[in-house]
Formats: structure tokens, C-alpha cells, sequence
């Protein structure tokens, strides 16, 4: 492979999309500072680079390092590069089949269109380039492939619980975390940072967002809510989580008041889910040391290793598997009618080692018929079961 040119710098992954360029793009500055200052440009480029996450720009910025580096063992000239022709667009896709995994060309293909998008290059992905990723998820290799794992189920909460001891801080936490994941079918990253100096303010729920009261409904339910103030969906609009009071051992009330007693000298610009340490001070929670030490917990027991968005998967089917109506369970995961008709085939596929590992395998009886009626109602396309 050639050495990186003058127009692909070494600079961080997440970076490359804007700093790395081409003959085309050269030209598209040169047009932006016919007609607009410096100023007006530079808010341009910033504002844009703000729609992705600084994770996306990484993941991004490596399937264009593929790209720059499949079109230096091809000779391909930089003039070629941007815009991509259909053609090279499909022969680079081509070129990693039975190497990765479907999700990983996806990745590189979204960077080269965000790419082209910043450059305004027009992005030429269209016929050819279908029929090639048709052919490359057939050709997936085995070892891309996960196994499935199943769902945290009510049962793997209940040994989780069992196996943290709740007088320990970080403990508390961990198990507070757990129980909203769960029940209220959040995202880890909507609740959690993702490692110890990436709190931000504007994304991550801090622990002044922490209900002081809890409401009673006229029926005697008794329900929190707290605000996030990011989520994948709705970015900085945010969201309301509702956490309600639950007749079992892993409330996720219980959990949250649990947590804020045993960690009550956290300060309210800390994560919500800090603990306190035994050296006086704390830390916040992050999303490794979370499913950590959840997983210690569940392979100790017999459970399998399971993934973060196995809470939210699991806190879903759970509620529908009690019967609740399933535009509640939407309603309570932040999906969309469409979305959630999607997200359950993901369920559907789990489903079941989910009732395989559930004591009460019977209350999947009435599933089908609950999830035909809601596609109904949206006028959806149920899926197939798998």
C-alpha cells in the first residue's frame, strides 16, 4: 500500500472526514469562498460535523482510510476518488466480501456518503452497489457473525440482584442502572457515560435530573419521571423516562431510591449514577464498569455474557410478555409505530432463548395475535417470523 498523500494526513479517524480531501473537494472550497466569508464557511463545516457523534465520525473516518487504502493498491487517481463512480463505489464493497461483517461495510459505506456530502460531491450508491451488498450479507463469514444471546430475562434479574451486595455504593448504582434499563427500555447510553472524562452535560442525565417526589395516580399507582437530555432518536430534545413503582423484588423505584440514599453526598453536577468511593470522594459510573460487573454476576450464576442493549431488548419482551398493550411498550422505549413493527423482529429472532430460560413459558401465548393487532392499527407490514 502507498504511503498517505498530501491530501490524506495523519490525523485522528474521527477528523478525516473533513480534513481529508480531494482535487473535488479542492474545488468545492474554492466555489464556497467565491460566494460566501470565512466566517459563513467555517459555521457551515462546524454545524455539519455536529451531526454525528464523535464515536460515528471514528467509525466513519476507518471506512474511508479502507477506501483511500483500496484505491491506492488499485492505482486509482485522487481525481477519481470523489466523486466515487457506482463502479469503484461497488468494487471496493465487493473487495471485503467474506472478510467482515455486514454492519462493518455499512459503516465504511456511510462514511464515504457522508464524505461526499461535506465535499458536496453527488453520491453515485445506487443500482450496482444494492445488488453487491445482497451478495456480500450472503457471503458473510461465520466468524462475523455473533451467536445470539438472549435477552436479560426477569430471571436474570433476579440473580443479578442476588449477587451484588447493596450496602456497597457502587453496587447501589449498578443495580439502579439495571432495574431502568430494564423496566423503562432505555439505551446504557442514555443513562450512562461511556468512560470516565466523557461527561457532557448537554447528553448525558446528570444527578440533578433526580425526581425529589414520586406522583399517585387516582388508582393507587405510584410513578417518577426524570428528564434525559439526549437520545438517539430525538437528539437534544431529549426525553422523559417513566419509572414506575413495580410489586417485585427489582423495582426499578425501589432501585433508584436505594441508590441516591446510599450515594447521597454525590453533587448534583455529577452523572446521575456516581457513587461514592471509600476514600470520601466519587466516581462516575460508566457503561464497562456496568456491564462488568453485571456479567461477573450472571456467569457466576450460570447466566450467559450479555450485551448492554440486552436490557432493553429483555425490558420489552418482558412487558409483553404481562400482557401490556404493545403502543405502551412503544411508548414506554421511545419507538416509533414503524420502528418498534422492526425492533420486535429483533425480539422475534431472541424470542425464543428468551422463553427457554423463562419459568412462565406460557404467557408467550397470546404474542402473535398482540403484535398482528398493533401492526394493524399502524397499517404495518408485520414481519416474518424467522
Amino acid at each position: 500500500m502507498k504511503g498517505l498523500s498530501a491530501l490524506s494526513p495523519p490525523v485522528l479517524a474521527s477528523d478525516r472526514l473533513l480534513l481529508w480531501t480531494t482535487p473535488h473537494s479542492k474545488t468545492f472550497q474554492t466555489s464556497l469562498e467565491a460566494g460566501l466569508s470565512d466566517i459563513a464557511i467555517l459555521k457551515l463545516f462546524k454545524v455539519m460535523s455536529h451531526s454525528l457523534d464523535e464515536s460515528t465520525r471514528s467509525n466513519y473516518g476507518a471506512g474511508l482510510l479502507r477506501f483511500t487504502q483500496f484505491c491506492d493498491t488499485n492505482n486509482i487517481p485522487e481525481a477519481d476518488r470523489m466523486p466515487a463512480s457506482e463502479t469503484l463505489l461497488s468494487s471496493f464493497a465487493a473487495s471485503a466480501a467474506g472478510l467482515t461483517s455486514e454492519k462493518t461495510l455499512s459503516n465504511w459505506l456511510a462514511g464515504l456518503h457522508y464524505w461526499h456530502v461535506v465535499n458536496g460531491a453527488p453520491w453515485h450508491g445506487a443500482d450496482m452497489l444494492h445488488h453487491v451488498r445482497r451478495g456480500f450479507a450472503k457471503l458473510v463469514p461465520p466468524s462475523s457473525k455473533r451467536a445470539k444471546r438472549p435477552p436479560v430475562t426477569i430471571e436474570a434479574m433476579v440473580a443479578l440482584k442476588a449477587g451484588l451486595d447493596l450496602s456497597n455504593a457502587f453496587d447501589a448504582a449498578v443495580w439502579a442502572v439495571a432495574c431502568i434499563a430494564f423496566w423503562s427500555c432505555c439505551r446504557l447510553g442514555e443513562l450512562l457515560i461511556p468512560s470516565l472524562n466523557l461527561f457532557d452535560i448537554t447528553k448525558h442525565v446528570s444527578r440533578a435530573a433526580i425526581p425529589t417526589s414520586d406522583h399517585i395516580l387516582p388508582d393507587g399507582t405510584v410513578y417518577t419521571t426524570f428528564h434525559i437530555p439526549w437520545t438517539k432518536t430525538t437528539a437534544r430534545e431529549g426525553a422523559d423516562i417513566s419509572i414506575t413503582l413495580q410489586q417485585h423484588v427489582c423495582c426499578p423505584l425501589a432501585a433508584l431510591r436505594h441508590h441516591v440514599s446510599a450515594n447521597i453526598l454525590i453533587p448534583n453536577t455529577a452523572p446521575m449514577f456516581s457513587f461514592e468511593t471509600a476514600d470520601g470522594a466519587w466516581a462516575p459510573m460508566t457503561k464497562p464498569w456496568f456491564m462488568s460487573r453485571c456479567n461477573d454476576v450472571w456467569v457466576a450464576a450460570g447466566f450467559p455474557d450479555m450485551p448492554g442493549h440486552a436490557f432493553r431488548i429483555g425490558g420489552a419482551t418482558e412487558l409483553l410478555l404481562q400482557g401490556i398493550n404493545p403502543d405502551i411498550v412503544a411508548t414506554q422505549g421511545r419507538w416509533k409505530s414503524r420502528a418498534f413493527l422492526k425492533y420486535w423482529r429483533r425480539i422475534e429472532v431472541i424470542l425464543p432463548l428468551f422463553i427457554s430460560s423463562s419459568s412462565n413459558s406460557s404467557r408467550t401465548l397470546n404474542l402473535d395475535a398482540s403484535m398482528s393487532s398493533f401492526a394493524q392499527r399502524h397499517n404495518l407490514t408485520l414481519p416474518s417470523s424467522v
